[in-house]
């Protein structure tokens, strides 16, 4: 019970961080929405790679990863080419138009954040950016089956598994296999000096 009264309000904030991510997502242009931006930014943070380890980074099925990938491949953004060790396989690069694509973004989302967080001083979000990062490193790789987390993953019964199906133990609520990961639209961008 000490737990939740001392979590419960932040509980209910990063519940809300939801709408930041949405504000956010308005500055995207048409062109790029953010499954399309995140393909730009796994790519240009991880390098070139096969679409089954972009999914899994990104930690959406494999059928909306291709969506994706078929979206920036179309603009030109990332090329798609033989695997040398496996023809099969295609190998996903991001390519100059991509990085231009990339650099726009990251304009329209420092211009977004420029713009909500205007009344902000600089020390208050060297906070915010400081308790975010410890936040985010205390949670861990979410990719990661091992990691610290403080309950089992469960699944509703009929959700089918690699080995089955796993039921759900009673009083527990279903969790979903992935929730999409947000957009670092200054993934391989330097971060500003302390100032």
């Amino acid at each position: 019970m000490a737990a939740r009264a001392r979590f419960g309000e932040l509980a209910r904030q990063l519940s809300a961080v939801g709408a930041v991510n949405r504000g956010l997502a308005r500055a995207l242009p048409a062109e790029c929405p953010a499954g399309a931006a995140a393909v730009l930014h796994t790519l240009d943070r991880h390098g070139e790679m096969r679409i089954s380890r972009l999914a899994e980074l990104l930690t959406v099925d494999m059928s909306v990863t291709s969506r994706h990938v078929a979206h920036v491949t179309d603009r030109g953004w990332v090329d798609r080419s033989p695997d040398p060790a496996d023809k099969r396989s295609r190998i996903l690069r991001l390519t100059p138009s991509g990085k231009v694509q990339l650099n726009e973004l990251a304009e329209r989302y420092s211009g977004a954040l420029a713009h909500y967080l205007d009344g902000w001083s600089d020390d208050e979000i060297g906070q915010l950016t400081a308790l975010l990062t410890r936040l985010r490193r205390e949670f861990g790789d979410c990719r990661a089956p091992s990691g610290r987390h403080p309950y089992p993953r469960s699944r509703p019964a009929s959700t089918p598994t690699r080995a089955g199906t796993a039921p759900v133990p009673s009083g527990t609520a279903a969790v979903p296999d992935h929730v999409p990961p947000l957009a670092d639209p200054f993934a391989g961008t330097p971060a500003p000096a302390p100032g």
